[in-house]
């Protein structure tokens, strides 16, 4: 049975290769492009981003190839207030934010599959690379990881709900990457050879730290101290805005050996420095938590985690110690576990759950 389906097109080959795939399949297919932002830096470099007027065009002409209608809704408002403003805000307090994740959950998934039912679509479909299987037995539906490994991003949509699960279709989950430019050589796509997106589409120059003293200026944290662990005062820091979790470059400090950032703590504004070996933890604690493949945890139990979008994962025990609240413990230790960022666990090939991590 056909089905009608709103496609996230960023003007990228995936989303457009998901819309052409579902339209020859037959079912009743309109195109969404979602403008979140607006600033003449984004144009300086189109392909990096996954939203520059670029992008809409190039959006627009594959539905009008592909002989579907086409929209543009503004989100900027709910961009801004929900993926922007917290980016700054977890800077300043010393984490390290994801902020594709925050964009899936309360954009690209939420808002847009609202708009969708309000055109009478039942179904939103994305280019990601994951698949959603319905598991009968437990009545749930399952984010499974993606054909191509490489490329595999189940680690960014733990965040969706049931509800987005039984309503979002994923055409590109078991295909690979090499299959899906193929697919858009053979059906005469504009944008069958366009370079991946890059960075974060709001921070095309991957200056982060700059991007945060445009948005507040005078607010910005200034210098502090780089400290040891004790409080040893080693020299003076930009900013906290300018570290993270493990990083050595750029601190600019003649300690005779690698030194990296261990710790970050706002209220004091001061950056921690240690050895290499003081990144290496067991433990860490994470909240706002979205299960998957199962409610909730009754008790502790073994998964494989990863603490970063580029972390291969390694076997911990995860434990719910109270409603918004898990810890995992890792078998062995990890390094740089950074507060911001998402700690997702997994069952085999199927997500279980995740959070934010939170200091550890």
């Amino acid at each position: 049975m056909c089905k009608k389906v709103m496609v996230a097109m960023s003007g990228g080959v995936d989303s457009s290769v998901a819309a052409a795939l579902l339209k020859e399949a037959g079912d009743v297919v309109c195109g969404a492009t979602l403008k979140l932002f607006s600033g003449e830096q984004i144009e300086e470099s189109p392909t990096r981003t996954c939203c520059s007027l670029t992008d809409v065009e190039d959006a627009r002409r594959v539905a009008h190839k592909m002989g579907f209608d086409h929209f543009v809704f503004n989100f900027g408002d709910d961009f801004r207030r929900c993926v922007m403003d917290k980016f700054v805000t977890s800077y300043q307090n010393g984490e390290t934010p994801n902020p594709c994740i925050d964009c899936n959950r309360y954009i690209k998934f939420s808002k847009l599959l609202a708009r969708a039912r309000l055109l009478e679509n039942e179904y939103i479909a994305t280019g990601h690379y994951a698949r959603i299987e319905f598991d009968a037995q437990s009545g749930r539906y399952l984010l499974k990881k993606a054909k191509d490994v490489s490329k595999d991003q189940t680690y960014v949509l733990y965040a969706m709900t049931q509800d987005e699960l039984a309503h979002t279709l994923l055409p590109l989950g078991g295909l690979l990457k090499s299959e899906v430019r193929q697919m858009a050589q053979e059906r005469g796509l504009i944008n069958a050879r366009k370079p991946d997106s890059q960075d974060i589409c709001f921070v095309p120059d991957g200056d982060y730290a700059g991007f945060i003293e445009r948005e507040i200026g005078d607010s910005v944290a200034k210098e502090g101290n780089f400290v040891l662990e004790d409080g040893t005062v080693l020299g003076k820091h930009k900013g906290i805005t300018h570290y993270t979790i493990g990083q050595r470059k750029g601190l600019n400090l003649s300690m005779g050996k690698p030194v990296f950032v261990t710790e970050i703590r706002p209220e004091t504004n001061e950056v921690v420095i240690g050895d290499n070996e003081d990144l290496f933890v067991r433990e860490v604690y994470a909240d706002r938590i979205n299960f998957m493949s199962v409610p909730d945890l009754k008790e502790k139990q073994h998964f494989k985690a990863k603490i970063r979008y580029a972390h291969q994962g390694a076997p911990a025990l995860i434990e719910q110690i109270d409603d918004d609240l898990i810890r995992c413990t890792f078998e062995e230790p990890q390094r740089a576990m950074t507060p911001g960022q998402a700690l997702v666990f997994y069952d085999g090939e199927y997500v279980a759950g995740g959070g934010t991590i939170i200091k550890r």
